[in-house]
């Protein structure tokens, strides 16, 4: 008798994601208590301790780390023959997972999705929000199908088509209450690096990581998405870049003010990008409506 079920699998994985119980249920849709019954279940069932219970959090244990990485490649394989059947007969995809990086908010996606829907296609649409390095290992791991805004230098090894999206203008933005407000400019690197930077890390996992703007010795305060970066700088938490299209409301009404540095990094570019091989009606719509569309280009200028 087959004691793994893949919404177990999937339970799982959306912990080790999400980085808790409760924030797995959200992912799910099901309360927190039926995620934690899930999850003791499958322990019983197996006969193996999942999680580590004896701290403060639960954590993985080596079994757990074993079950999640395998069950990955399980969920990737149902997911995938799933989507090659429903091909086979309609030539539509079962689901199509669009990756966007943080630098894009996610509303500038949803006019495209309304279009989409009115083909009546029946192919679910599911986003995910990834960071720098995150958004290439999505594609390449093929728990996405498009990425929406990668940075421009993709991983070695091809597999995919990549359409450039253009580069954006960044600022140092700080909150006018900020001891930097009152610093003399150009800020050198030696008094940035004495204030804390608001980061988004790389959602990356098993890929190399990219660090942008980030100084060695540098305090960090680490937060999940763009919106909450913003937040964090108009509040006075810490300092960091921006892109001028997140921080120009904020300039506007004086909550964010802009200082030169001394050392200005280069320009970042960023691309779509897709899975080259086994693309369906859905996914040759998106490449094409995300081609034509300016809505991108034109928020990032």
């Amino acid at each position: 008798m087959l004691r793994l079920s893949l919404e177990a699998l999937e339970i799982l994985d959306a912990i080790a994601r999400r980085g808790s119980f409760a924030a797995a249920a959200e992912e799910v849709h099901r309360v927190p208590s039926a995620v934690t019954y899930m999850v003791r279940k499958l322990e019983d069932d197996i006969g193996v301790a999942i999680f580590d219970r004896s701290g403060h959090r639960a954590t993985l244990t080596e079994a757990g780390l074993e079950l999640l990485n395998e069950g990955r490649h399980l969920l990737r394989a149902a997911n995938e023959l799933e989507c090659r059947i429903k091909r086979v007969a309609t030539g539509w995809e079962t689901e199509l997972t669009i990756a966007v990086d943080t630098i894009i908010p996610l509303a500038l996606m949803f006019p495209l999705l309304k279009q989409f829907d009115e083909l009546g296609s029946g192919t679910r649409i599911r986003f995910l929000h990834e960071s720098l390095g995150g958004t290439w290992e999505a594609l390449l791991e093929r728990r996405a199908d498009i990425v929406v805004g990668a940075i421009a230098q993709g991983p070695a090894g091809g597999g995919y088509s990549t359409q450039v999206l253009g580069g954006f203008q960044s600022v140092f933005a700080i909150a006018p209450h900020h001891p930097l407000a009152s610093q003399p400019e150009p800020l050198s690197p030696q008094t940035i690096t004495q204030h804390r930077a608001v980061v988004i890390p790389d959602t990356a996992r098993q890929m190399p990581t990219y660090s942008y703007n980030i100084l060695s010795g540098q305090d960090v305060l680490r937060v999940p998405d763009m919106p909450q970066k913003v937040a964090a700088q108009v509040a006075g938490l810490g300092c960091g870049y921006l892109p001028l299209a997140w921080a120009q409301p904020y300039l506007d009404r004086g909550e964010l003010i802009v200082k030169t540095v001394s050392e200005v990094n280069p320009q970042a570019r960023l691309c779509n990008a897709w899975r080259s091989q086994g693309a369906g009606h859905a996914m040759k719509w998106w490449v094409e409506a995300l081609s034509q569309s300016t809505a991108i280009q034109d928020w990032l200028q």
